[in-house]
């Protein structure tokens, strides 16, 4: 079994008496033997069983480590379309699954992994909001295309024009004062978010996926060690990262789990 991680944190922009119930997956890096079919549908049918209102996918589905062998498309994008929900399951795109793309072959159409997506019937949002009615009420859900989508091996993080987020852009769809929750799987987008959106969802780091003596000596941000897990809140806005479920580059986690996050929104009166 996967640990669930639980969060229920107090939300400025979130309304107290609207309870939602979201499960939250990232960073699959479907492959064999370390991410194969079974094991997603095992992680999904754990995930349905927290009952909950939403399921958010944060990317990167997959690329899996050395060692491991490609798992097919409709492998792994089959095992998700297990998972139901009330509202659905939503994703965004992560920065592997553009591995082997440039920006050239983007512009001629979606990538294998958000075709995969949406055939087995999950949206795929990429600087895309909607708006979600919920018991009367309703919120918006934004996903932002990956910040490090064309981000090559040994290049800085701090170098510009790595990715296809478009914040401004996504949020101009935004036509209420509902509360936003955004999708993005780089955590280094959160500076630039706007108090206007009540929570921000990441995966990305891995939690570091290695941690020695209480430090992350790896974390793939131009932020380095400073969004690479937990709920984080600074200057009143809220972020969540999940350390997700597989691996990047070697097949070792070392004191950072894999997780399911469970996030109980609202449901104080």
């Amino acid at each position: 079994m996967i640990a669930v991680t639980r969060y229920a944190p107090e939300l400025p922009g979130w309304p107290r008496d609207m309870a939602l119930r979201v499960v939250v997956l990232s960073d699959f890096h479907a492959c064999h033997p370390f991410m194969d079919a079974a094991a997603i549908r095992a992680i999904c049918e754990q995930a349905n069983a927290l009952k909950p209102d939403i399921v958010l996918l944060l990317g990167d589905y997959v690329s899996g480590p050395r060692f491991s062998r490609e798992l097919a498309p409709d492998e792994w994008a089959g095992a998700l379309a297990t998972m139901s929900a009330p509202l659905g399951v939503h994703a965004v795109l992560g920065n592997h699954d553009y591995d082997d793309h440039s920006r050239a072959d983007v512009s001629q159409g979606p990538v294998l992994a958000e075709r995969a997506l949406r055939d087995a019937g999950i949206p795929v949002y990429i600087n895309r909001a909607v708006r979600m009615a919920f018991e009367g009420r309703g919120f918006w859900l934004a996903g932002l295309a990956s910040q490090r989508a064309f981000h090559k091996h040994g290049q800085s993080y701090h170098d510009p024009d790595l990715g296809l987020d478009d914040l401004a852009a996504t949020l101009e769809q935004v036509t209420s004062d509902e509360p936003v929750l955004l999708m993005a799987h780089e955590p280094d987008i959160f500076p630039d978010v706007p108090a206007r959106v009540a929570l921000t969802l990441s995966g990305h780091t891995h939690g570091g996926q290695i941690k020695l003596f209480g430090r992350t000596p790896v974390v793939p941000s131009k932020f380095r060690s400073r969004y690479v897990y937990g709920h984080i809140v600074e200057h009143g806005r809220h972020l969540v990262v999940s350390s997700g479920l597989g691996y990047s580059g070697w097949p070792i986690r070392f004191a950072t789990k894999p997780e399911i996050v469970l996030l109980e929104l609202g449901g104080r009166a």
